[in-house]
């Protein structure tokens, strides 16, 4: 059986989303332990520039193109997702966790008779065991469970495909290829009435105030920075040095910080260059969004923070102390950078 990879790739107005690139991306690195191939999987109406898709690891694209899948329709999109996976029968199906993704990819669960593991942040291939069976090649579908306090692995050994939806910038962008081309293949899906019984009208999009992935420098506010005069120094202390400012799960649910800018296991995952950490604790569902920041400062007051321990830098302090000395640094600094 030639255990193939399908990875869904959900298209915007500014090109294929970033999740599906990513997921091309660590799909190859699982194919290539299970020596198969990864299939994308495109759904809509004059696409272009699939056999580019091959950079990021897809061997071939197959391409369903009709008018009717110009935009995301729950019905249409879900028979062409599952006519594509009861014709090229792959081993392990992959969606990212996105509202196309998360709409989406229960339907086509529910109708194939499947698992699905919904939000995963990580994704292996290894071994499970029941009793004196043992299952190899299993894809390891890793998520937080209990608001983010335990991390559980999930397996569905008998359910194939295997199927998951990922969240979104926890799985890097790697192993690219500017050389590589994938085989563009074409698909036919005939749709019936039933299947079109909705129809947009009018499309609204909004663009997201912030986008915490693509920051190179993130200030991290955490439950000792949970008071409006700390929070008004660290968006001062961000505007000068061109930073975002991002949070821990417990302040945002505190109302300091809108949900997009939550860093954790249950927000997103950042990669800057450098991330300041200010009052957070650092527990593990914060560090897991962190850990592939290049370099992190951390500012507590708690010299035995768990924050301490990944960070590179250290300043043992009150908040309202260190912060006005960091504010007023950065200003003389760009003064004399202006003489």
């Amino acid at each position: 059986m030639q255990k193939n990879i399908m990875v869904f790739l959900e298209n915007t107005k500014n090109g294929f989303a970033d999740v599906s690139l990513e997921l091309l991306c660590k799909a190859k690195s699982l194919a290539e332990i299970l020596g198969s191939k990864v299939i994308g999987l495109a759904v809509g109406h004059n696409l272009t520039g699939l056999e580019k898709l091959g950079v990021y690891g897809a061997d071939k694209v197959v391409y369903i193109e009709d008018e009717e899948l110009k935009l995301y329709r729950s019905l249409p999109y879900s028979k062409a997702v599952i006519s594509a996976i009861k014709f090229y029968k792959p081993y392990i199906v992959l969606f990212g966790a996105t509202h196309v993704g998360r709409d989406l990819a229960p339907r086509v669960a529910s109708n194939l008779r499947v698992g699905l593991t919904a939000d995963c942040t990580e994704l292996k291939i290894g071994e499970y065991k029941v009793g004196d069976k043992i299952y190899k090649d299993q894809l390891l579908q890793i998520r937080p469970a209990w608001g983010g306090n335990i991390i559980a692995t999930i397996v569905s050994p008998e359910s194939i495909p295997s199927m998951a939806t990922v969240r979104e910038g926890v799985m890097a962008i790697e192993g690219v290829d500017e050389k590589r081309v994938a085989e563009v293949e074409r698909f036919q899906v005939q749709f019936s009435a039933s299947d079109l019984v909705t129809e947009i009208i009018e499309q609204y999009e909004e663009e997201k105030k912030v986008d915490l992935k693509k920051a190179r420098i993130i200030i991290g506010a955490g439950m000792g920075a949970a008071n409006e005069t700390t929070m008004e120094m660290i968006f001062e202390l961000a505007s000068l040095i061109k930073a975002e400012v991002g949070g821990s799960r417990p302040l945002v649910d505190a109302g300091f910080l809108s949900r997009d800018r939550q860093i954790g296991q249950t927000g997103v995952t950042v990669r800057p260059n450098l991330y300041i950490a200010c009052g957070i604790s650092g527990q593990i569902q914060h560090l897991a969004g962190i850990m592939d920041a290049k370099r992190i400062i951390a500012i507590n007051k708690d010299k035995d923070a768990p924050i301490f321990q990944v960070a590179h830098y250290k300043i043992v302090g009150d908040l309202m102390d260190v912060l006005p000395i960091m504010i007023q640094g950065y200003k003389e600094a760009l003064k004399y950078t202006e003489k």
